[in-house]
């Protein structure tokens, strides 16, 4: 297994974990249920270490990968600079969940407003989320690129010419 099989394999659950955290934080909210909102904290803080996994392998992956005909640096970069984005807002989000954890250990009134601060946070990272996600998936999916058409000789299939 190389590095980009390594990328692939981890970085889809900080995407797909934080909007599946998001759900789970508001049903925790909405229900008052602790746990339910400890889960939510548990998924944002693996959330977290599987980001920092992404962003170790990704440099590996973008070796394996920059010089594949149609891809090139800009479009690694592009995905590059998001990703650091998202790592840091998702290092955010564990340490927030660890804060949530501690003060409800201490019985503090302050989890409930770190509860609700996750969830203005977490929300307002999908924006970076996606963006990272899209990104990523340009890289070798030619055909979710805005660009596609411009940058590849794309040949029509012309069976219905004859």
């Amino acid at each position: 297994m190389n590095d980009a099989h390594l990328h692939m394999v981890v970085n889809h659950f900080p995407i797909v974990g934080t909007i599946v955290a998001i759900g789970i934080l508001i049903a925790g909210l909405l229900n008052k249920n602790q746990s339910i909102i400890n889960t939510a904290y548990v998924l944002f803080i693996i959330g977290a270490v599987f980001g920092i996994l992404s962003m170790n392998t990704g440099e590996g992956a973008e070796e394996l990968v920059e010089d594949m005909p149609g891809i090139g640096w800009k479009i690694i970069h592009e995905h590059e600079e998001l990703a650091e984005k998202m790592a840091l807002l998702l290092d955010v989000l564990g340490i927030l969940s660890l804060v949530g954890f501690y003060f409800q250990y201490k019985n503090n009134l302050k989890q409930k407003l770190v509860s609700y601060l996750l969830l203005v946070l977490s929300i307002a990272s999908l924006f970076v989320i996606q963006k990272v996600g899209t990104s990523g998936g340009e890289i070798r999916h030619t055909e979710i690129r805005n660009d596609s058409n411009a940058t590849y000789n794309l040949k029509t299939d012309n069976k219905h010419d004859e």
